[in-house]
């Protein structure tokens, strides 16, 4: 082997010569005595001699090359590196340079430390990268707050359309007392759902009860059912019976609902009930059939035996005639109507819940009241359901025919 060729002064000076990072030697005042050439023309000069004896007081702002000087300062004192860190130094010109360096203190023969050396790459390409992926994650951030907090405030704006109160009848007695006991349940799988219910006072002995679903989750199925709520208020006095009533919904929900770049539609049931008589009509567009429970024997089916009863869900038809459905009901019998988030949970083997299983929970608990039959059904459910909660919104709503009394 050729010792010469291989000698420690030829391997520093090719080192020096070919490095692409910047390597430097510094003095105990923090002068460079030795850089190597990528060095210098990274800082503008053209030969590395230029920097014999200047300092980064010569190159950096003051108060950044200040830093420089008090670290290699420091491990001159006790003699420990400064390993991997990440340094912005900002340039007498204004530019702002990021580097990863590494300081190290330089010790003679005789264990003296006689000033430092160190290594730096330069990483401001990547450091910027980085800097302005932070910028954009603190951005979506704040963006994905502000959303969150839009979306309370809709959350808190949508149980607003959700009845506080109940109808009482006759009027002036006191709750317990009323024929018509009602009750809803309702349960988003997010902030905000498609489900609404409505229950309003009609007349003296006459109230009525909406059910609907609009197509999908969040935002959009809640800004249909917020349009949903306002046509209620107006058209439940208007029509009063329940076929015309979701015709009439129908016609003025289809030009909002279908247009170029949306589609939702929407399942409803909606009934009138006349505290009376005991006679209550209803009709469907596309929703799930309503629960009759028989208090006085314990039992439950299916409001509406003939599936043909029920009509295409809003939204989707032009001209569409629904037909009134007319039940009499007696004292102790309940109407439950639902949502299909109610039954569409899936078990541990993929398969739903199902109407079926519905009927069967209804028949099983047809003796309870609301109070305590709707938390039997959605205790049913989750039981049931692979992870024990619901993928969709949930509502229910119904009420019980305790007694039939006429106004007083």
């Amino acid at each position: 082997m050729n010792k010469e060729l291989y000698s420690a002064e030829f391997l520093l000076k090719r080192l020096m010569e070919k490095m692409t990072d910047s390597i430097y030697f510094k003095d105990l005042q923090s002068r460079f005595v030795m850089v190597n050439k990528n060095l210098a023309n990274a800082w503008g000069y053209s030969s590395p001699d230029e920097l014999i004896g200047k300092s980064d007081f010569d190159s950096f702002r003051e108060d950044d090359a200040r830093h420089m000087f008090e670290d290699e300062q420091a491990i001159i004192k006790s003699g420990e590196p400064l390993e991997g860190i990440e340094e912005e130094t900002t340039w007498k010109n204004g530019h702002v340079a990021w580097s990863s360096t590494s300081k190290m203190p330089l010790i003679d023969d005789a264990g003296k430390v006689v000033g430092t050396f160190g290594i730096s790459r330069n990483i401001t390409e990547h450091k910027l990268a980085e800097l302005q992926v932070a910028r954009y994650a603190e951005e979506i951030r704040r963006i994905k707050e502000g959303m969150e907090e839009d979306l309370r405030m809709a959350a808190e704006l949508q149980k607003s359309f959700f009845p506080t109160t109940y109808p009482i009848f006759p009027e002036g007695v006191s709750r317990e007392e009323s024929a018509v006991q009602f009750l809803h349940h309702y349960n988003a799988s997010g902030m905000v759902s498609g489900d609404i219910c409505a229950i309003r006072r009609l007349s003296g002995t006459e109230c009525c009860v909406l059910l609907c679903d609009v197509m999908g989750h969040g935002v959009r199925a809640a800004l249909g059912t917020a349009l949903i709520c306002a046509m209620v208020q107006e058209l439940a006095e208007q029509e009063r019976d329940p076929g015309r009533f979701l015709g009439r919904m129908n016609e003025r929900l289809l030009p909002i609902l279908r247009q170029q770049d949306v589609f939702l539609y929407a399942t409803a049931c909606y009934a009138v009930y006349d505290a009376a008589s005991g006679r209550m009509r209803v009709a469907n567009a596309g929703h799930p059939v309503p629960l009759l429970l028989k208090g006085g024997e314990k039992t439950a089916g299916w409001l509406m035996d003939d599936g043909s009863m029920r009509g295409p869900a809003l939204a989707v038809c032009e001209d569409v005639v629904y037909q009134t459905f007319e039940k009499q009901l007696r004292a102790g019998d309940s109407v439950v109507m639902y949502t299909d988030g109610l039954y569409e949970a899936l078990g541990t083997d993929d398969e739903e819940f199902g109407e079926e299983r519905l009927l069967q929970a209804a028949k099983r608990n047809g003796g309870l009241p609301l109070q305590e039959l709707f938390p039997a059904f959605v205790k049913e459910v989750c039981d049931y359901s692979a992870d024990g909660e619901f993928d969709d919104d949930i509502c229910l709503v119904g009420f019980t025919c305790r007694s039939l009394r006429a106004q007083s």
